[in-house]
């Protein structure tokens, strides 16, 4: 009968909830983020301490804990006891001037998409122009985020920013790279339509090699003091 009923609960586990602080899913060579699991534990599991499990890719990597920073570009997941694994956050890495970072987490319609285009270790970026499938839709006289503030289907596609920077004396425009950003249907239509996916299976893994980990280099609002190495081309 116990065992029974340790199944059933095992079986009605959550995947965790995996989450992206700061939330952009692109950064700066140099910087790190904090990656957290949140997962869901019925009462008889919480009998023995809970760890976490982390996957670079198909790697698992040497950490327990709750959260744990990164700066390794790739596909990160988490799991916990019992849990399925969780959805996947993606990261990128880069060593050009300008990049566009995009929120981790899923853009449904009616909410907010807010796109942030940030200068190499936050210098302020002067006649900044986003755009949406090469077409310009907002301009800024320096560095602002740009905000819809109702995202629709239609909000989908591709986006760029592009502006100038003094380093020391004022750049030719410069560009990002374009990134990818889709505005899903509402969370209830989605849960009316979707049927629950079974996962309860771990992923398969291999040890990573040892490496030396890259100090974090602090994120400095809009300053224009001298900052690392500019970055190569």
């Amino acid at each position: 009968m116990w065992e029974l009923t340790v199944l059933l609960l095992l079986a009605t586990v959550e995947k965790p909830v995996l989450s992206l602080h700061p939330p952009w899913t692109t950064i700066f060579k140099g910087e790190k983020v904090t990656l957290r699991c949140d997962g869901y534990h019925p009462l008889l599991l919480e009998l023995r301490p809970i760890s976490t499990l982390w996957y670079l890719g198909h790697l698992l990597l040497p950490s327990y804990k709750k959260s744990i920073e990164v700066h390794t570009p790739g596909v990160y997941r988490c799991q916990t006891r019992g849990a399925p694994v969780s959805d996947p956050i993606h990261l990128s890495v880069s060593n050009d001037w300008l990049i566009l970072q995009v929120p981790y987490a899923a853009v449904f319609e009616g909410e907010p998409l807010v796109l942030r285009c940030r200068g190499w270790y936050d210098k302020i970026v002067y006649k900044l122009h986003y755009y949406h499938d090469g077409q310009p839709v907002r301009y800024f006289h320096s560095s602002a985020n740009y905000t819809v503030p109702q995202a629709r289907a239609s909000d989908s596609g591709r986006y760029q920013c592009s502006g100038t920077m003094r380093v020391p004396v004022e750049s030719a425009p410069m560009f990002s790279a374009k990134v990818a950003v889709t505005v899903q249907g509402s969370p209830l239509d989605l849960a009316s339509t979707t049927a629950p996916v079974p996962g309860n299976q771990p992923l398969s893994f291999r040890k990573p090699p040892v490496s030396r980990s890259v100090p974090s280099v602090p994120s400095v609002p809009n300053v224009t003091s001298a900052g690392p190495p500019f970055p190569a081309g």
